[in-house]
């Protein structure tokens, strides 16, 4: 499985971004798929999840409310919707695919995306 991810630019505070996660290679119908992190000089860190099903969700307790990922099986496709960004949230985001595993620090998934870079400006 290749992941692709896809969406990042910069963005004022305040504002959106969509970002996107394909898969080639293999469908991702089995896989749960989650979303990280990571700024400059931090570690890694959990942003939100979705099962396979897309029947369970779960989210950092810092983009609750404001995030949204969501998944399009036919399309092979998770989405991680970003509305009223904040300077915090700049950094490079990556999918992965794997066992879900919910809010975690465990970064042993299966697949990894390449990231796309969020900028939010003040």
């Amino acid at each position: 499985v290749q992941l692709q991810a896809s969406g990042g630019g910069l963005v004022q505070a305040g504002g959106s971004l969509r970002l996107s996660c394909l898969a080639s290679g293999r469908t991702l119908s089995s896989y749960s798929m989650t979303w990280f992190r990571q700024a400059p000089g931090k570690e890694r860190e959990f942003v939100a999840a979705i099962t396979w099903s897309g029947s369970s969700t779960s989210y950092a307790d810092y983009v609750k409310g404001r995030f949204t990922i969501s998944r399009d099986i036919g399309k092979n496709t998770v989405i991680l919707q970003m509305n009223s960004l904040k300077p915090e949230d700049t950094a490079v985001y990556y999918c992965a695919a794997g066992r879900y595993k919910g809010d975690t620090v465990d970064l042993s998934f299966d697949y990894w995306g390449q990231g796309t870079l969020v900028t939010v400006s003040s």
